[in-house]
């Protein structure tokens, strides 16, 4: 792969494009499907357009959200870019992918969002880097994938297993996944619900969610109208860990997200 100053510039200007994108949604390993024909639902190179993206707001008293988002995607031989997230493939071949991952994981509590919140420290955002590995085989893409925070923010790790079920007809891909994601103390605390002591108060017991693991599942649509012109659609849902769904601070027992998008390929 050809990665020159302009890609860099390109890649930039999408990252600031992409910067609500702050929900555990993930497209999977759908890269992997990425071909380079005027037919294939995952393009090869960039796709710029636009999507909606909406969801349940994680902690009490914070309201649902729903954002548009002008930005895109990279789909190349060995790098996926995907706004605040990357892969960057070491070794690719029919049966198993290894990668390098980087993530830029945005802040999710301020305490100035709601009344119920004042008093806590506000959750930054944070650079997280890992690696990961994927089993291919005719019909499920069997995934690992290790990150942690290299920042010095929550100084946590998550492991995700996954496992994608593609089915490819012609222009449309449709790919349910499952899998679980554990979470270390830390990162736990941090993002999903812990509450320090120095963050109590009467109202709001202080709470450490431990380590923590959640099932979720996905699924993932992709539609190429034309060569130059595609549609995509998503759906995750995270069950929270009962550590997480039961601390004072969260509202759901879980989350819910959808992003649907259309993009312009050449």
């Amino acid at each position: 792969m050809t990665f020159n100053r302009n890609a860099a510039a390109a890649l930039s200007a999408l990252w600031l494009f992409s910067s609500f994108a702050c929900a555990e949604v993930d497209l999977g390993s759908m890269d992997i499907l990425a071909r380079d024909n005027p037919n294939s639902p995952v393009p090869k190179g960039f796709v710029v357009g636009a999507a909606t993206l909406g969801g349940q707001a994680r902690y009490k008293d914070q309201d649902n959200s729903t954002y548009f988002i002008p930005g895109g995607l990279y789909f190349g031989d060995n790098l996926m870019y995907l706004g605040d997230r990357a892969r960057y493939y070491f070794h690719l071949d029919d049966n198993v992918a290894l990668y390098g991952y980087g993530r830029y994981r945005f802040g999710n509590l301020d305490p100035d969002d709601a009344g119920s919140l004042h008093g806590m420290h506000k959750r930054k955002g944070e650079l997280e880097a890992g690696v990961g590995g994927t089993i291919i085989t005719p019909y499920a893409l069997f995934s690992a994938r290790f990150a942690s925070d290299v920042t010095g923010r929550s100084n946590g790790q998550e492991l995700l297993l996954w496992a994608d079920f593609p089915i490819v007809r012609d222009n449309l891909l449709v790919m349910p996944g499952m899998g679980v994601m554990i979470r270390s103390d830390k990162m736990a605390n941090y993002y999903f619900g812990g509450v320090s002591s120095d963050e109590a108060t009467p109202q709001r017991e202080a709470w450490d969610t431990g380590t923590t693991v959640s099932p979720m599942a996905a699924v993932i649509t992709s539609y190429r109208f034309s060569p130059h012109w595609m549609g995509l659609f998503a759906a995750n849902y995270e069950l929270y860990d009962k550590d997480i769904a039961d601390s004072p601070i969260v509202q759901h027992k879980g989350e819910f997200y959808v992003i649907a998008g259309v993009g312009y390929t050449w």
